[in-house]
């Protein structure tokens, strides 16, 4: 039986935490911004929390993120390829369509997320659970092996993982 993703270590921030803009953030807590479309390759975060934040069509391969959080987020046709992510929750995001190829995902949680058609095409996982995500659609579903579900929504996603197997489904 595997073990369940670690939790991110929180923010240490400052009494006077100064305002946030893109870009490299470390021990920083950021609210209802809107970064779409931004570029920022090999981008690295730290121990930072994103709330209501809007990242639709973000550019990010390379990046690093470890002990991060984003909750409510819409990360939908964002580009992580390639990215790491260690110790991440995605709580209740927008990710449809999201790219992360190749990507190294360790102590990662998607938790009621919209995956949509996301890519995860050649990713490495290792302690990743999905619960109550919408998985329609996913590409790359052979990437997901070791990651863990509650069993409903195994059955709620059994045709997507049987056309990733190579599984013909009949009536």
């Amino acid at each position: 039986m595997s073990e369940p993703p670690q939790t991110p270590y929180p923010p240490d921030l400052p009494d006077d935490p100064p305002e946030v803009e893109f870009g490299d953030l470390v021990d920083a807590v950021v609210e209802d911004a809107d970064w779409s479309n931004l570029r920022s390759p090999g981008l690295s975060l730290r121990r930072v929390e994103l709330s209501r934040c809007r990242l639709t069509g973000v550019e990010l391969g390379g990046a690093s993120l470890a002990d991060v959080v984003f909750a409510g987020c819409r990360i939908d046709l964002a580009g992580l390829r390639m990215a790491e992510l260690e110790r991440v929750v995605f709580r209740d995001c927008r990710m449809g369509e999201c790219d992360l190829y190749e990507a190294a995902l360790k102590d990662v949680l998607f938790e009621r997320c919209e995956l949509r058609e996301a890519t995860f095409t050649a990713a490495k996982v290792e302690r990743v659970e999905l619960r109550g995500c919408d998985l329609a659609g996913l590409r790359g579903v052979e990437a997901l092996r070791g990651a863990r579900m509650p069993w409903a929504d195994l059955i709620e996603n059994a045709p997507l993982f049987a056309a990733g197997l190579g599984i013909e489904i009949l009536d």
